[in-house]
Formats: C-alpha cells, sequence, structure tokens
C-alpha cells in the first residue's frame, strides 16, 4: 500500500474543494442588483452516537461500509459498499455499478471522492476515514431495526420518508400477525434455525433472518429453550441432538442456496413434529441477513405465504 495521505494535505484539498463549491449570490429574476436567491443549507448536524457530525444536506457519494441496505431503501447513492451487501441477491442490480470496499481499503475509499462515509464501531481506520469524508459510526444492535432505519433517514435528511415507512410496515405486519396467530393458535411457537454444511443455529428477535417481523412486529410465541439460550446473545449455536428441543410448532429455516446438511435426511429432523407436518418455511441466507426495508418487505411477503398462503 502506497504511504497513507498526512491530515494536513487531506485538510487542505477538503478545503479547496469546499471553496469550489462555495454559493455565490445571484441576481433574481426581476434583475434586482444584489439580491440573493434563498440556498437550501449544504450541510447538517447529525447527532450520531459519537458526538455531532457535520455530514452534507445531501449527500451524492456515499460509502457504505454498514447499514448500505437501509441507505438503497432511501434512495441513496452508494459509491461504495460491503462486499455482503454486494452479494445479496436483492441488492444485486441497484449496486451493480457500486465499488467494494472495506475499512482497510483505504486508497480505494479516497478515489471514490466520498462526502459522507458510514462505518461500524468495531472496524478499523476510524480516525483515517474521517480524514476522507464526514464519517458516521453505528453500533451493531444498539439501535432497533426501525430506531436503526429512523437515524439513516435523520443522516441522509429524509426523515419524513423513514417514519412513513416505519408507520406503513408496522401497521402492515402486525395486521399479517394477527391473521397468523388467528389461523394457527396464538400460542403457537415458531423457530428460526440455520445451518451450513456442519452447524446448526438457532436466533432470537433481533438477529435478522426474519426475527425482527416474527417476534417483535408480529408478536409471534418463541419456544422456551430459545428464549433461554438465544434471546440475549441473538443466536445459540446447536449440538445437532438437541435441535428437536428448540424446535417450535413451526420452523424458518434459513439455508444457503445448494447447501446441504446430512442432519436434514435424518429421522431426527424428519420427525420433528413441524416438519412432519410441513410446517417449515425455507429462506435464502444471503436474502436474510439484513433488518432494512427492502429485506423486510421481502421477508414480510414469504412469510404471509408460508403461514397464510397468500402474498
Amino acid at each position: 500500500m502506497k504511504k497513507w495521505l498526512p491530515s494536513i494535505m487531506m485538510s487542505l484539498v477538503l478545503l479547496l474543494s469546499a471553496c469550489g463549491n462555495a454559493t455565490v449570490p445571484t441576481e433574481n429574476a426581476a434583475g434586482n442588483a444584489g439580491a440573493t436567491q434563498e440556498a437550501k443549507p449544504e450541510t447538517i448536524t447529525y447527532q450520531s452516537e459519537n458526538g455531532p457530525v457535520e455530514v452534507p444536506a445531501n449527500p451524492k457519494r456515499i460509502v457504505g461500509l454498514t447499514n448500505a441496505p437501509n441507505v438503497l431503501s432511501l434512495g441513496g447513492t452508494l459509491v461504495g459498499v460491503d462486499e455482503w451487501t454486494k452479494k445479496n441477491p436483492l441488492f444485486t442490480d441497484k449496486v451493480k455499478d457500486v465499488e467494494t470496499v472495506s475499512d482497510e481499503t483505504l486508497e480505494k475509499i479516497l478515489a471514490l471522492q466520498p462526502d459522507l462515509i458510514i462505518a461500524g464501531s468495531w472496524m478499523k481506520n476510524l480516525d483515517k476515514l474521517k480524514e476522507i469524508a464526514p464519517t458516521v459510526v453505528y453500533t451493531w444492535g444498539k439501535l432497533d431495526y426501525l430506531a436503526q432505519q429512523r437515524e439513516i433517514g435523520k443522516l441522509l435528511n429524509k426523515e419524513a420518508e423513514a417514519q412513513a415507512w416505519i408507520d406503513d410496515f408496522t401497521k402492515r405486519a402486525q395486521a399479517a400477525g394477527e391473521e397468523i396467530k388467528a389461523k394457527i393458535g396464538k400460542d403457537k411457537t415458531v423457530s428460526v434455525f440455520e445451518h451450513d454444511a456442519k452447524d446448526f443455529y438457532v436466533f432470537g428477535n433481533n438477529w435478522a433472518r426474519g426475527t425482527e417481523i416474527l417476534y417483535q412486529a408480529m408478536g409471534l410465541a418463541m419456544p422456551e429453550k430459545v428464549k433461554k439460550d438465544a434471546l440475549g446473545p441473538g443466536y445459540y449455536m446447536l449440538s445437532l441432538e438437541v435441535i428437536p428441543e428448540y424446535a417450535g410448532d413451526y420452523i424458518v429455516l434459513s439455508q444457503r442456496k445448494g447447501a446441504e446438511n446430512a442432519f436434514l435426511n435424518s429421522e431426527t429432523w424428519k420427525n420433528i413434529p413441524a416438519v412432519k407436518n410441513n410446517h417449515v418455511i425455507v429462506i435464502d441466507t444471503e436474502a436474510a441477513t439484513y433488518s432494512d426495508p427492502i429485506t423486510l418487505d421481502y421477508l414480510l411477503n414469504i412469510f404471509k405465504e408460508g403461514f397464510l398462503g397468500k402474498q
């Protein structure tokens, strides 16, 4: 990697750029000399979890190292995204011309000339990212999925749009939940499992995979064993022999397309009541690992189809 650009040089670059974009007085249509058009503010002060940050009022070149799907849902313009967003099938078309970046590809991010960077508190090089462009940091899980969307709305100066979706989605998900409980019984439980080639996991109520919809928005019941072991940490790794103990009356099974796990062919799995009763709803892991509006609307339709047999 080339030697990093010194902070003082970067400050000079940003200063020159700001000067070049300064607003100048113009004459109005009536020709009154000296009259100026009222300009929208070029920056806003965003109250981040680490304090106030001056950000563009209407950012045009956003690097989303985290929360990129939330940005997309509000029509934000991304020039760089993380690899997970890039390969998510829900966003393939939306980010096909967007560069894949990370908190370690500093020169690549610099070359993109972003005017806003969104990063995670766990990431490296946060101080250096702040030298490139205004950088807002979020701690994963600190906010619930609705509050996170609201914050992205504030950041992009689109809080009204974010709140409109929150109100609409909450209403639709609650209505679907009531309809589901009326059909299957309000005490029926739902488990969310995920597997790879070897391991099985069960999820709590805030680890994507639709858990926020099922347990928070819809108010569906969670098995007691899941509450005990997965609700706090978010997920819990299972040994194969105890999987039936964590299985609810219905199972949402998250798996990657083409992925196989020998346990799914075992008698233990086949004899789980939810499996025997065909109460298993399969979702694509790669399309279910976020909790943004695009993902949540996608999963809400799958759950309505799976539980109710309708879109």
